[in-house]
Formats: structure tokens, sequence, C-alpha cells
């Protein structure tokens, strides 16, 4: 569980709610609760999602996408790039075949698939070609799950204006009471209220967390790619080590290739 995406949305929650009741009873949370407005906003943002998907089954996938905001991405980089240095090393001593044998070891499918193409003989081109191309069809997919995010967040919104527009309509066919101004505008202006609260609160967060853990995960692949590639072209494992130091940040690449020092010949 990602603790940074569970604190962030329990705080937001919290500061609204402290907002609500600030000065006055906890009863005047209930102010913030009319059915109609949840039922227009929530459930027309709904609504065009569904129109806005494949199907049903696309719909349903993309919104229990909500739970890769909450696990946390399991990247280390500087890992990778030792374990990349450490596989160049075997390859150096004993061959591209000796690859095969380290490859049970590893558990990423990715890094895995380009080491069984290196140790097959497969050109140099292919293996990039393949390789980046299951990179852009994993990139896509992510940028579909994102913009479902990205759709929801405009369009909670939208839909809380169009029921503060009925709010306000059915307000003003009606003036002759106008002691009931007051509590009408209230309830016209909750359903704002709501489309805020969606798109603030929930997707734009959501999207954003997405974008940066697609980030995270495509800049690793990249970084496999490139150190597989040095790999198959034989090149010394220092060289590899200095190429892929500069996908770290300054602060990470100390120390980073003391373990292969000795293993380079």
């Amino acid at each position: 569980m990602d603790i940074a995406t569970i604190i962030g949305m329990v705080l937001g929650l919290g500061l609204m709610i402290f907002g609500m009741v600030f000065g006055k009873s906890v009863s005047a949370i209930m102010s913030f609760i009319h059915v109609p407005s949840i039922l227009i906003t929530f459930g027309g943002t709904l609504s065009v999602m569904i129109m806005q998907s494949r199907d049903i089954g696309a719909f349903v996938k993309s919104l229990a996408s909500f739970n890769l905001a909450l696990k946390p991405v399991q990247s280390n980089e500087a890992e990778t790039i030792q374990n990349i240095i450490n596989l160049s090393n075997v390859a150096r001593k004993e061959g591209l075949l000796a690859l095969e044998e380290a490859a049970n070891g590893i558990e990423d499918d990715f890094l895995k698939k380009g080491i069984l193409l290196i140790v097959d003989g497969t050109d140099p081109e292919l293996v990039r070609g393949i390789l980046e191309t299951e990179l852009s069809c994993i990139e896509d997919r992510h940028s579909s799950t994102i913009s479902f995010w990205e759709g929801m967040s405009a369009m909670g919104p939208a839909w809380g204006m169009i029921g503060t527009l009925i709010g306000l309509i059915n307000m003003l066919k009606d003036l002759s009471d106008m002691a009931s101004v007051g509590p009408n505008m209230s309830t016209a202006l909750v359903t704002t209220f709501y489309g805020s609260f969606i798109a603030n609160w929930l997707c734009t967060p959501v999207a954003n967390k997405l974008k940066m853990n697609n980030g995270t995960e495509i800049m690793m692949k990249e970084v496999m790619v490139e150190g597989l590639l040095s790999i198959q072209a034989g090149e010394n494992p220092r060289v590899i080590e200095e190429k892929l130091k500069s996908f770290l940040a300054p602060s990470a690449r100390a120390g980073l290739g003391e373990e292969s020092e000795g293993g380079e010949a």
C-alpha cells in the first residue's frame, strides 16, 4: 500500500470536513449531503465515462485501476543498473550463452525476455525493435488508463455545473417565498462542490500518480534496453556502468559499481 497516497487522501478529506464543521456542530455536514445532487454529479460523470469507454468491461477495468494508485512502484534504479553490470561481467567472462542460466533468477519479465533474445543470437536491431515495441505498448496501455481519470476530472466539474444550473432554474421558477431562496441556492451550489470534489480530491491526483508511476516504469525499462544492447555489443562493464549512470540523479551514482570493480577482465 502506498502510504503517501493514503495519507494525502485522508488528510485532504479531513481538512474538508474540518472546514464544514469549524465553528459549528458536526451536524453541519448534513448541509453538504443532497441526494439529487449526488446522483446528478457522480451519476452523470460515470455515465459519460461509460459512453467514452469501449465497452462496460473496459469501463470497469479502468475504474478498478484506482488500486494502481494505492500500490507503491517497486523500483530501484541503482539495483537494476547493478544487476545489468553483473550480467555484463558474466557475459564478458563466460560468453553470452552463460546469460541463459543467469536469466532464471530474474523476476522482471521484460529484462528476462531481452536476455533470452540476446542468448538466441537475435540481431541487435531486432532486439531493440522488439523491446521498444513492447515498451510502446506498455506506455499506450498506461496512457489509456491515465486518460480515463483525466476524463473524469474534466467531467466532474462539468456535471456539477449542470446540477447547479438545474437547481437555479428550479429556484427562479418560484420566487414567491423569499425565505426559501437561501436554502435553494445552497442546494444548487452543492453540486458544484461535488464536481470540484471529484476532480481535485480524487481524479486529478490519481491521474498524476499514475503518470508518475508510468514515468518511473518506462525509465527503468529504457535502462534495461540500453544495458542489454550494450552487453550484446560486448562493451566493457565499466563503459556500460558509466552509460547507465546517466539515468540516475548525481546523488544516486556514488558507489554504484563498487561490487563489480573486481570482476572486470
